[in-house]
């Protein structure tokens, strides 16, 4: 019940206790200790070498004298002591993108330790970047285990650049606006590529170097569309007005070019006269204040879209309505999206859209292209009409993220639902998932659009639709840390609360909002949200939720060196969750209770109370507990002298962590046992711990040291 807020970990399958069944002493412990951990000693595999930077698009400009600059510099990567970083700067639509991805592929072989991407544009917040949340990605895409990926900025930071030092490894940055973002993301080894429409000065004066990529020239665009073109579609003097006309940009180039392609008999001066009829409302745009980039391409966007049918219109209409950046076929049939598949091939046709990653589900719209689906959305679609989309998208978000959350947490404590007709229909058009680690990767792929979304929702004043999108994320949040938009999405799940007059849902989000400033050690700051909560308990009629408040409360208390203030908060949140009937509730209070006793030094009691928890544990089958219970029976066993009863609690506690992928306490527990067994001074059990610990951070990508 309440616990559960707490407990991020998943279930193992079916095994057996190869430790408890009595006090065993000396040569025999020890064998039966190393017999028993052995079972799951080894650390899972690596994981693969991570190849994030997409394929380059379809019709690549030629750009040799630009791949050639950035061809340069890989030598310089090999033995350079300061790992070089490169900004490619440019306008929107250029091909910065495009080359940077071409150049990457080309050279994947100089980078065997691998290649990070990230969109900067995808997570940007007003202007700002969660860079925490980029460095987490990073991470653990290197191999750090999410649960040893610190909490701050500065931490992540410092453990990147000892990730990464002495690493042959490309770090690609797309669509950066500030230095200040872009530093914390460069690799300690390897090289670095920067993607901007500006140079980034700040960059360039700490020795960055910088790749200009210029429009091209009418004698190189006019090659480029020619190439694409077969029959006589238009003189070279018509070739070279339409590339003037689109400003030398190859995004703009490649929308004309694959109408002409697909097109067979439409010629160059027609298309020409197409765009001739928009330069008047291209020049009232630039007047009027909009952005000249997108004003730049809007005739040539504006041509390829008059010729796309009803259903890709609608469809585009819709991603210019949709306030993510990224979206999926299952979110536009969810929608209302009729021939969606056909829609999203004539925008993938029209280089209008692109995939994010080669044979992924999720695509995306260049963001020039989205500006203009915007437009055309707001040009050809009533407001009503965009209203009632955008609410589509909401709910459809609302209902795949919660089908999300149960199959990542199964049955934790949520808050009741009603659900109507709507939301049943949605709920068939969901995404479904095969597991926890599926489940969990669809909400991680989907930050990106899950935290707009909730603006959006908030903005319109969907109140309900804002905390339970809030109360579906916990488990991402939890697990993934994902701080910045943990705080910022509960804030607004906070206030859509008190909106609804929901006392029970502020409840549950504020104290959600205290467990991210506990991780991140802003203890005051979550005493503040507790407290409100708190003022709110003699208003709610849910058990459970004084529950959840009295553990994080707990915890704090903890934290501040007051157990037994701890205790008696635990203690309440135990029979609160006895109240409840909720035997893993019991568990997690129990798990606590005992805690604060061991740090109160009242070890006989927390003996009692832990192992009657694991008695529960395995009567339940609630195995993620059996670690976190081993561990603290261990403690107490050692704190009373008894110390064959420790190690055969912590080797249970190593096996069930191994079993688990649960790192931090297998290495606690690890730990734990090396400083007993030189307590007992048994070198052969230390040693086996040590090599055990050592593997283990190998694994994670985290040395002892760290």
């Amino acid at each position: 019940m309440g616990g559960r807020d707490g407990e991020g970990e998943g279930h193992g399958g079916d095994g057996h206790n190869a430790v408890y069944g009595g006090t065993v002493h000396g040569g025999l412990i020890q064998a039966r200790l190393i017999e028993a951990m052995n079972l799951y000693q080894a650390p899972p595999p690596p994981p693969p070498v991570p190849r994030q930077v997409p394929p380059p698009p379809r019709g690549f400009v030629n750009r040799e004298e630009k791949l050639a600059d950035l061809h340069a510099l890989v030598d310089r990567a090999r033995s350079d002591p300061a790992p070089p970083v490169v900004v490619v700067s440019g306008l929107g639509g250029v091909g910065k993108t495009a080359l940077v991805c071409r150049w990457a592929w080309q050279v994947v072989d100089q980078f065997p330790d691998g290649q990070l991407y990230t969109d900067l544009a995808a997570v940007r917040r007003d202007g700002g970047v969660d860079v925490g949340g980029v460095l987490g990605g990073f991470l653990r895409a290197l191999g750090v285990h999410e649960s040893y990926v610190p909490a701050s900025l500065a931490d992540r930071t410092a453990m990147f650049r000892s990730v990464t030092a002495g690493r042959r490894l490309l770090v690609v940055v797309d669509n950066a606006q500030h230095a200040a973002e872009v530093r914390p993301l460069a690799a300690a080894g390897g090289m670095t590529v920067i993607t901007s429409r500006t140079q980034l000065p700040g960059l360039v004066l700490d020795g960055a170097e910088d790749v200009a990529v210029e429009p091209l020239t009418q004698e190189a665009g006019t090659r480029l569309v020619r190439g694409w073109l077969s029959g006589p579609h238009g003189a070279e003097t018509a070739l070279a007005e339409l590339v003037r006309m689109c400003g030398g940009l190859p995004l703009a180039l490649r929308a004309v070019g694959a109408r002409l392609v697909t097109s067979g008999q439409l010629s160059v001066d027609r298309v020409l006269a197409e765009l001739a009829d928009e330069r008047q409302r291209l020049r009232r745009t630039a007047q009027a204040g909009g952005d000249p980039e997108s004003a730049g391409v809007g005739p040539v966007f504006d041509a390829v879209y008059e010729t796309f049918p009803p259903h890709t219109r609608w469809l585009y209409h819709l991603l210019g309505i949709h306030p993510g950046p990224t979206f999926t076929e299952s979110l536009a049939r969810a929608v209302g999206g009729a021939r969606v598949a056909d829609a999203l091939g004539d925008l993938l046709a029209a280089h209008m859209a692109t995939r994010v990653d080669e044979g992924g589900e999720w695509f995306r719209l260049h963001d020039l292209v989205r500006l203009h689906a915007r437009e055309c959305a707001e040009t050809h679609e009533s407001e009503s009409v965009r209203t009632a989309l955008l609410g589509r998208v909401v709910a459809y978000y609302r209902v795949a993220a919660d089908a999300a959350d149960r199959a990542a947490a199964g049955d934790r404590f949520r808050l009741a639902l009603s659900v109507g007709d709507d939301e049943a229909a949605l709920r068939a058009a969901a995404p479904t998932f095969a597991g926890r680690a599926e489940a969990l990767e669809w909400l991680d792929t989907e930050r990106t659009n899950l935290l707009p979304v909730l603006r959006a929702a908030a903005e319109h004043g969907w109140h309900d639709a804002v905390w339970r999108l809030c109360q579906s994320l916990w488990t991402l949040y939890h697990t993934r840390k994902h701080y910045g938009d943990w705080i910022e999405s509960h804030h607004l799940g906070v206030e859509a609360a008190q909106w609804e007059g929901r006392v029970d849902a502020e409840v549950r989000m504020r104290n959600q909002l205290a467990r991210a400033y506990y991780e991140l050690k802003e203890l005051d700051r979550a005493a503040d949200e507790l407290a409100r909560a708190g003022e709110l308990l003699g208003l709610v009629s849910d058990p459970r939720l004084p529950g959840v408040i009295w553990e994080t409360d707990g915890l704090l208390r903890l934290a501040h060196g007051r157990p037994l203030e701890a205790l008696d908060l635990f203690e309440r949140a135990k029979e609160a969750n006895e109240a409840a009937g909720d035997r893993h509730g019991v568990v997690v209070q129990s798990y606590n209770v005992g805690q604060a006793l061991f740090h109160a030094g009242r070890y006989e009691r927390a003996r009692a109370v832990l192992s009657e928890a694991r008695g529960i544990v395995e009567e339940t089958d609630d195995d993620p507990m059996r670690s976190r219970i081993g561990i603290v029976l261990g403690r107490v066993h050692r704190a009373e002298g008894a110390v064959d009863e420790a190690m055969s609690a912590l080797a249970d506690a190593v096996t069930w962590a191994a079993r688990l992928g649960q790192h931090t306490k297998w290495e606690e527990a690890l730990d734990q046992l090396i400083g007993l067994a030189a307590e007992a001074h048994d070198e052969r059990l230390a040693e086996f711990c040590r090599e055990q610990r050592q593997a283990l951070l190998r694994t994670v990508r985290v040395t002892a040291d760290e």
